[in-house]
Protein backbone atom coordinates (compact mmCIF):
# COMPACT_ATOMS: atom_id res chain seq x y z
CA UNK A 1 0.00 0.00 0.00
CA UNK A 2 1.39 3.46 -0.91
CA UNK A 3 1.58 6.33 1.56
CA UNK A 4 -1.62 8.00 0.26
CA UNK A 5 -3.62 4.78 0.60
CA UNK A 6 -2.28 4.18 4.09
CA UNK A 7 -3.23 7.69 5.23
CA UNK A 8 -6.72 7.39 3.70
CA UNK A 9 -7.31 4.09 5.47
CA UNK A 10 -6.07 5.50 8.74
CA UNK A 11 -8.43 8.45 8.44
CA UNK A 12 -11.42 6.16 7.88
CA UNK A 13 -10.51 4.03 10.89
CA UNK A 14 -10.08 7.14 13.05
CA UNK A 15 -13.42 8.60 11.98
CA UNK A 16 -15.19 5.30 12.66
CA UNK A 17 -13.62 5.12 16.09
CA UNK A 18 -14.72 8.65 16.92
CA UNK A 19 -18.23 8.56 15.44
CA UNK A 20 -19.11 4.89 15.57
CA UNK A 21 -20.49 2.91 12.65
CA UNK A 22 -22.69 4.69 10.08
CA UNK A 23 -25.69 2.68 11.31
CA UNK A 24 -25.03 3.68 14.93
CA UNK A 25 -24.59 7.33 13.95
CA UNK A 26 -27.88 7.33 12.05
CA UNK A 27 -29.69 5.75 15.00
CA UNK A 28 -28.37 8.25 17.56
CA UNK A 29 -31.17 10.60 18.63
CA UNK A 30 -30.70 14.25 17.81
CA UNK A 31 -31.18 16.59 20.73
CA UNK A 32 -33.74 19.24 19.93
CA UNK A 33 -33.53 22.82 21.08
CA UNK A 34 -36.28 25.38 21.61
CA UNK A 35 -35.55 26.53 18.07
CA UNK A 36 -36.74 23.31 16.38
CA UNK A 37 -38.82 21.50 18.99
CA UNK A 38 -41.64 20.71 16.57
CA UNK A 39 -39.30 18.44 14.59
CA UNK A 40 -39.82 15.81 17.30
CA UNK A 41 -43.59 15.63 16.73
CA UNK A 42 -45.48 13.49 14.24
CA UNK A 43 -46.88 15.06 11.07
CA UNK A 44 -50.32 13.63 11.83
CA UNK A 45 -50.65 15.61 15.09
CA UNK A 46 -53.58 18.07 14.89
CA UNK A 47 -52.55 21.54 15.98
CA UNK A 48 -55.28 21.42 18.62
CA UNK A 49 -53.39 18.54 20.28
CA UNK A 50 -50.23 20.59 20.69
CA UNK A 51 -49.01 22.62 23.64
CA UNK A 52 -47.84 25.89 22.09
CA UNK A 53 -45.98 28.65 23.93
CA UNK A 54 -47.16 32.04 22.73
CA UNK A 55 -46.93 35.74 23.38
CA UNK A 56 -49.79 38.14 24.04
CA UNK A 57 -49.59 41.41 22.09
CA UNK A 58 -46.41 40.09 20.53
CA UNK A 59 -45.21 43.38 19.04
CA UNK A 60 -45.85 45.57 22.10
CA UNK A 61 -42.42 46.62 23.36
CA UNK A 62 -42.65 50.41 23.60
CA UNK A 63 -44.97 52.97 25.17
CA UNK A 64 -44.12 52.65 28.83
CA UNK A 65 -44.89 50.13 31.56
CA UNK A 66 -48.67 50.15 31.03
CA UNK A 67 -48.27 49.42 27.30
CA UNK A 68 -45.28 47.09 26.89
CA UNK A 69 -46.10 43.39 27.05
CA UNK A 70 -42.80 42.01 25.70
CA UNK A 71 -39.13 42.88 25.89
CA UNK A 72 -37.92 40.72 23.01
CA UNK A 73 -38.43 41.08 19.26
CA UNK A 74 -40.61 38.74 17.23
CA UNK A 75 -37.48 37.09 15.83
CA UNK A 76 -36.12 36.53 19.33
CA UNK A 77 -39.45 35.15 20.50
CA UNK A 78 -39.47 32.55 17.73
CA UNK A 79 -35.90 31.52 18.51
CA UNK A 80 -36.87 31.10 22.18
CA UNK A 81 -39.57 28.53 21.34
CA UNK A 82 -42.64 30.77 20.89
CA UNK A 83 -44.95 29.50 18.13
CA UNK A 84 -48.05 31.70 18.58
CA UNK A 85 -48.01 35.40 17.77
CA UNK A 86 -50.75 37.89 18.65
CA UNK A 87 -50.40 40.69 16.08
CA UNK A 88 -52.48 43.87 16.39
CA UNK A 89 -52.67 45.91 13.17
CA UNK A 90 -53.76 49.48 12.54
CA UNK A 91 -54.96 50.11 8.99
CA UNK A 92 -52.90 53.00 7.59
CA UNK A 93 -53.26 53.63 3.86
CA UNK A 94 -52.15 50.44 2.13
CA UNK A 95 -50.28 49.03 5.11
CA UNK A 96 -50.69 47.64 8.61
CA UNK A 97 -48.84 49.33 11.46
CA UNK A 98 -48.43 47.24 14.61
CA UNK A 99 -50.08 48.96 17.58
CA UNK A 100 -50.99 48.40 21.20
CA UNK A 101 -53.90 50.73 21.66
CA UNK A 102 -52.87 54.20 20.55
CA UNK A 103 -49.17 53.36 20.67
CA UNK A 104 -47.34 52.58 17.44
CA UNK A 105 -44.76 49.91 18.14
CA UNK A 106 -42.12 51.04 15.62
CA UNK A 107 -43.03 47.89 13.72
CA UNK A 108 -44.94 47.21 10.51
CA UNK A 109 -46.77 44.02 9.59
CA UNK A 110 -44.17 43.38 6.92
CA UNK A 111 -41.45 43.37 9.58
CA UNK A 112 -43.33 40.63 11.44
CA UNK A 113 -43.66 38.61 8.24
CA UNK A 114 -39.95 38.96 7.45
CA UNK A 115 -39.09 37.62 10.92
CA UNK A 116 -41.43 34.65 10.41
CA UNK A 117 -40.15 33.94 6.90
CA UNK A 118 -36.50 34.01 7.97
CA UNK A 119 -37.22 31.72 10.89
CA UNK A 120 -39.28 29.18 8.91
CA UNK A 121 -36.84 29.05 6.01
CA UNK A 122 -34.10 28.10 8.43
CA UNK A 123 -36.33 25.68 10.37
CA UNK A 124 -38.98 24.20 8.04
CA UNK A 125 -40.08 21.69 10.69
CA UNK A 126 -41.78 24.51 12.60
CA UNK A 127 -45.00 26.46 12.16
CA UNK A 128 -46.25 29.77 13.50
CA UNK A 129 -49.87 30.32 14.51
CA UNK A 130 -50.69 34.00 14.01
CA UNK A 131 -53.73 35.84 15.33
CA UNK A 132 -54.30 39.00 13.28
CA UNK A 133 -56.60 41.63 14.80
CA UNK A 134 -57.44 45.23 13.93
CA UNK A 135 -56.20 47.72 16.55
CA UNK A 136 -56.67 51.49 16.85
CA UNK A 137 -58.43 51.89 13.51
CA UNK A 138 -62.00 51.40 12.37
CA UNK A 139 -61.53 50.20 8.82
CA UNK A 140 -64.47 48.28 7.42
CA UNK A 141 -63.94 44.55 7.02
CA UNK A 142 -63.69 44.93 3.24
CA UNK A 143 -61.01 47.62 3.57
CA UNK A 144 -59.04 45.56 6.08
CA UNK A 145 -59.23 42.62 3.67
CA UNK A 146 -58.08 44.83 0.76
CA UNK A 147 -54.94 45.78 2.67
CA UNK A 148 -54.30 42.19 3.73
CA UNK A 149 -54.64 41.04 0.12
CA UNK A 150 -52.03 43.63 -0.86
CA UNK A 151 -49.63 41.87 1.48
CA UNK A 152 -50.53 38.47 0.05
CA UNK A 153 -50.31 39.29 -3.65
CA UNK A 154 -49.04 42.83 -4.12
CA UNK A 155 -46.11 42.29 -1.76
CA UNK A 156 -45.66 38.57 -2.42
CA UNK A 157 -46.43 37.09 1.01
CA UNK A 158 -49.01 34.48 -0.02
CA UNK A 159 -46.52 31.54 -0.08
CA UNK A 160 -45.70 32.17 3.60
CA UNK A 161 -49.27 31.61 4.76
CA UNK A 162 -51.56 28.67 5.20
CA UNK A 163 -54.97 30.24 4.65
CA UNK A 164 -57.66 27.62 5.17
CA UNK A 165 -60.87 27.65 7.17
CA UNK A 166 -60.01 24.47 9.09
CA UNK A 167 -57.35 23.76 11.65
CA UNK A 168 -54.46 21.80 10.07
CA UNK A 169 -52.28 18.94 11.18
CA UNK A 170 -48.72 19.81 12.02
CA UNK A 171 -47.56 18.21 8.78
CA UNK A 172 -49.85 20.51 6.80
CA UNK A 173 -48.66 23.54 8.72
CA UNK A 174 -44.89 23.03 8.74
CA UNK A 175 -42.96 25.88 7.20
CA UNK A 176 -46.07 28.11 7.15
CA UNK A 177 -47.80 30.83 9.13
CA UNK A 178 -51.29 29.60 9.99
CA UNK A 179 -53.65 32.58 9.88
CA UNK A 180 -56.09 32.86 12.78
CA UNK A 181 -58.39 35.62 11.56
CA UNK A 182 -59.68 37.88 14.31
CA UNK A 183 -61.38 40.17 11.81
CA UNK A 184 -64.52 39.57 9.79
CA UNK A 185 -62.87 40.47 6.52
CA UNK A 186 -59.90 38.13 6.72
CA UNK A 187 -59.63 34.62 5.29
CA UNK A 188 -58.24 31.74 7.31
CA UNK A 189 -59.30 30.00 10.49
CA UNK A 190 -62.00 32.07 12.18
CA UNK A 191 -60.47 33.02 15.54
CA UNK A 192 -62.94 32.60 18.37
CA UNK A 193 -65.31 30.32 16.46
CA UNK A 194 -66.89 28.31 19.28
CA UNK A 195 -66.88 25.20 17.10
CA UNK A 196 -63.09 25.36 16.88
CA UNK A 197 -61.82 27.31 19.90
CA UNK A 198 -62.11 27.36 23.66
CA UNK A 199 -60.59 30.64 24.89
CA UNK A 200 -59.75 31.88 28.38
CA UNK A 201 -58.81 35.55 28.11
CA UNK A 202 -60.00 37.38 31.22
CA UNK A 203 -57.64 40.30 30.73
CA UNK A 204 -59.29 42.43 33.41
CA UNK A 205 -58.89 39.93 36.25
CA UNK A 206 -56.23 40.75 38.81
CA UNK A 207 -53.61 38.00 39.19
CA UNK A 208 -55.19 36.40 42.27
CA UNK A 209 -58.48 35.95 40.42
CA UNK A 210 -56.85 35.19 37.08
CA UNK A 211 -54.67 32.30 38.17
CA UNK A 212 -57.49 29.83 39.05
CA UNK A 213 -58.92 30.40 35.57
CA UNK A 214 -55.57 29.48 34.03
CA UNK A 215 -55.39 26.24 36.01
CA UNK A 216 -58.99 25.39 35.13
CA UNK A 217 -58.32 25.91 31.43
CA UNK A 218 -55.29 23.61 31.56
CA UNK A 219 -57.42 20.92 33.21
CA UNK A 220 -60.16 21.23 30.64
CA UNK A 221 -57.70 21.06 27.74
CA UNK A 222 -56.09 17.91 29.18
CA UNK A 223 -59.37 16.18 30.04
CA UNK A 224 -61.70 17.30 27.22
CA UNK A 225 -59.61 17.53 24.04
CA UNK A 226 -61.12 18.44 20.70
CA UNK A 227 -61.03 22.19 20.29
CA UNK A 228 -58.00 24.46 20.13
CA UNK A 229 -57.67 25.80 23.66
CA UNK A 230 -56.19 29.24 24.24
CA UNK A 231 -55.16 30.02 27.78
CA UNK A 232 -54.02 33.62 28.18
CA UNK A 233 -51.72 34.02 31.16
CA UNK A 234 -51.64 37.78 30.54
CA UNK A 235 -53.73 40.39 32.35
CA UNK A 236 -53.71 44.18 32.55
CA UNK A 237 -55.71 44.55 35.78
CA UNK A 238 -54.52 46.88 38.57
CA UNK A 239 -50.82 46.76 37.68
CA UNK A 240 -48.71 47.01 34.50
CA UNK A 241 -48.31 43.82 32.44
CA UNK A 242 -44.75 43.19 33.63
CA UNK A 243 -45.76 43.33 37.27
CA UNK A 244 -48.66 40.97 36.67
CA UNK A 245 -46.50 38.56 34.68
CA UNK A 246 -43.99 38.48 37.54
CA UNK A 247 -46.81 37.20 39.75
CA UNK A 248 -48.44 34.81 37.29
CA UNK A 249 -45.62 33.26 35.26
CA UNK A 250 -43.86 31.59 38.22
CA UNK A 251 -47.15 30.04 39.41
CA UNK A 252 -47.91 28.71 35.94
CA UNK A 253 -44.39 27.29 35.69
CA UNK A 254 -44.71 25.52 39.04
CA UNK A 255 -48.07 24.05 38.07
CA UNK A 256 -46.76 22.73 34.75
CA UNK A 257 -43.83 21.04 36.50
CA UNK A 258 -45.96 19.76 39.37
CA UNK A 259 -47.46 16.36 40.08
CA UNK A 260 -50.97 17.12 38.86
CA UNK A 261 -49.90 18.18 35.37
CA UNK A 262 -47.34 15.39 34.94
CA UNK A 263 -48.02 13.57 31.69
CA UNK A 264 -50.59 16.06 30.45
CA UNK A 265 -50.37 16.85 26.73
CA UNK A 266 -52.34 18.93 24.27
CA UNK A 267 -52.73 21.93 26.55
CA UNK A 268 -53.30 24.31 23.65
CA UNK A 269 -51.88 27.75 23.01
CA UNK A 270 -50.57 29.64 26.04
CA UNK A 271 -49.99 33.36 25.29
CA UNK A 272 -47.90 35.11 27.91
CA UNK A 273 -46.45 38.51 28.73
CA UNK A 274 -42.67 38.57 29.20
CA UNK A 275 -42.23 34.76 29.14
CA UNK A 276 -38.45 35.10 28.82
CA UNK A 277 -38.20 36.60 32.31
CA UNK A 278 -39.06 33.20 33.82
CA UNK A 279 -36.22 30.85 32.95
CA UNK A 280 -37.45 27.43 31.83
CA UNK A 281 -41.13 28.37 31.44
CA UNK A 282 -41.22 27.96 27.66
CA UNK A 283 -39.33 24.66 27.90
CA UNK A 284 -41.84 23.37 30.45
CA UNK A 285 -44.69 24.08 28.06
CA UNK A 286 -42.88 22.37 25.19
CA UNK A 287 -42.43 19.23 27.28
CA UNK A 288 -46.23 18.93 27.50
CA UNK A 289 -46.41 17.60 23.93
CA UNK A 290 -47.18 13.96 23.24
CA UNK A 291 -44.05 11.96 22.45
CA UNK A 292 -41.75 14.97 22.67
CA UNK A 293 -39.43 13.55 25.30
CA UNK A 294 -39.57 10.03 23.83
CA UNK A 295 -39.02 10.94 20.18
CA UNK A 296 -36.26 13.46 20.70
CA UNK A 297 -35.09 13.70 24.31
CA UNK A 298 -33.26 16.48 25.98
CA UNK A 299 -34.93 19.73 25.07
CA UNK A 300 -32.69 22.51 26.26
Amino acid sequence: MDRRGFLTGAAVVSATALLGSPRAAAAAPRTLSVQDWMAGLDDSTPVQRLTVPGTHDSGARVGGPWVACQNTSVAEQLLSGIRFLDVRCRAVGDSFAVHHGAYYQNLMFGDVLIACQDFLRARPSETVLMRVKQEYSQAADAEFRRIFDLYLDGKGWRPLFRIDAGLPTLGQARGKVVLLADNGGLPGVRYGDSALFDIQDDYMAEPGAKYPQIEAQFREAAQQPGKLFLNYVSTSALLPPRWNSDRLNPRVHSFLDGAEAAGWTGLGVVPMDFPNTRSGLVQSLIRHNAGQAVARPGIR
